[in-house]
């Protein structure tokens, strides 16, 4: 490969945490070792960006000046396209419209038309529309699961679709002591003895089968319930359970909004148990991180969960409470989450990621 420049739109880097910035975060921590590349890394905040991805003679940080999207990509993005003459931009979704170099475009998934019953009948109209334009009218498009890669196959009619699988964080694979981390989570934020859930709040993530286990299974005697994440979408049956209970038991259930990197490390270290109900997803990366600290973790079964089978033993109906119960108990004694670990990381890495990206950008050569 001849030297190439790729812009990265890391606009993600600067809103609340979410997947894609997981993605972008592990797929460009491995791929800036390409020597023979220049990344351009853009946000409206790039001294951030070099906290994250650190000082390096091949990776460029731009500053956008809009922060309004769609001045970003009509205006910011295209003018410095053409001002650093760039070979290949990476968008996640949706692209430019205005197109001075090669797109390659990551389509997480297209769960909106797979389970439409979850989604405003608005956003799934625009993104429809969004979503497959920018798929078709770019060269590469990546996605993060054989799940997804079919869905969006099946939907937008694209044949030739690159699976970069979503990994963890390298951090979450460091050692440490459970003892020390569920000391600064009881410290510093007065909550002990958890079960956790992360995950933005929309209804196909189904809190509200998870609340109702805990509640009707009596956890609450013994643990309390930790839900991390930002509202997305209106959860009106998740509300109307949880304003119905009682003060004693809603004081059980913790929820907590805008959980910076660090202090989300260490509540999926400390926690007693890690649980992904979500009813659809088209990657999911919060059971692989609390895989990798060893928590004890249980997960849905449907749709790219499927493919999850380094926990096999541990995966359930999100629909059928007493499943979620029953895994629950057996996650809370099993004893070998080091061996699932092993399994976790042969199979979700960010090297591997890295490799299939190269590869499809390689296949089309580098005129």
């Amino acid at each position: 490969m001849k030297n190439i420049k790729i812009f990265v739109d890391c606009h993600v880097f600067d809103e609340p945490f979410q997947g894609s910035t997981s993605y972008l975060r592990g797929l460009y921590l491995e791929l800036i070792n390409q020597k023979n590349i220049t990344f351009f890394l853009t946000s409206n905040d790039p001294d951030h960006l070099e906290t994250i991805f650190g000082r390096h003679e091949n990776v460029v940080y731009l500053k956008f000046r809009y922060k309004n999207k769609f001045a970003r990509l009509l205006l910011d993005i295209p003018l410095l396209i053409r001002k650093y003459k760039i070979d290949w931009g990476h968008f996640q979704y949706i692209v430019p419209p205005i197109k001075l170099c090669r797109y390659i475009v990551t389509t997480h998934d297209v769960m909106f038309l797979d389970y439409p019953e979850y989604f405003p009948e608005g956003y799934k109209l625009k993104n429809k529309l969004l979503f497959q334009w920018s798929a078709q009218r770019s060269e590469v498009v990546l996605t993060v699961s054989e799940y997804s890669k079919a869905r969006i196959q099946k939907h937008f009619g694209i044949n030739e679709i690159f699976v970069t699988h979503n990994a963890v964080d390298s951090v979450f694979l460091e050692p440490f002591e459970k003892t020390e981390a569920q000391e600064y989570i009881q410290s510093h934020f007065g909550i002990a003895n958890f079960f956790l859930f992360v995950s933005r709040f929309e209804p196909r993530k189904n809190h509200i089968t998870l609340l109702k286990v805990f509640i009707e299974n009596k956890h609450y005697l013994t643990h309390e319930l930790v839900f991390i994440g930002n509202e997305a979408l209106e959860c009106k049956e998740l509300d109307d359970y949880y304003n119905n209970l009682p003060e004693s038991l809603k004081a059980k259930v913790k929820i907590l909004r805008k959980v910076n990197f660090k202090d989300l490390v260490s509540f999926t270290r400390a926690a007693q148990i890690a649980l992904y109900p979500s009813i659809a997803e088209g990657f999911g990366i919060p059971p692989l991180e609390s895989v990798a600290c060893e928590t004890p973790t249980v997960c849905s079964n449907s749709t790219a969960m499927a493919d999850f089978d380094f926990m096999a033993d541990f995966l359930f109906d999100p629909l059928d409470q007493t499943a979620m119960h029953q895994k629950i108990n057996e996650a809370l004694v099993y004893k070998d989450w080091k061996v699932n670990k092993q399994q976790m990381c042969a199979q979700y890495n960010w090297k591997d990621a890295a490799a299939v990206f190269l590869k499809a950008i390689n296949s089309l050569g580098n005129s």
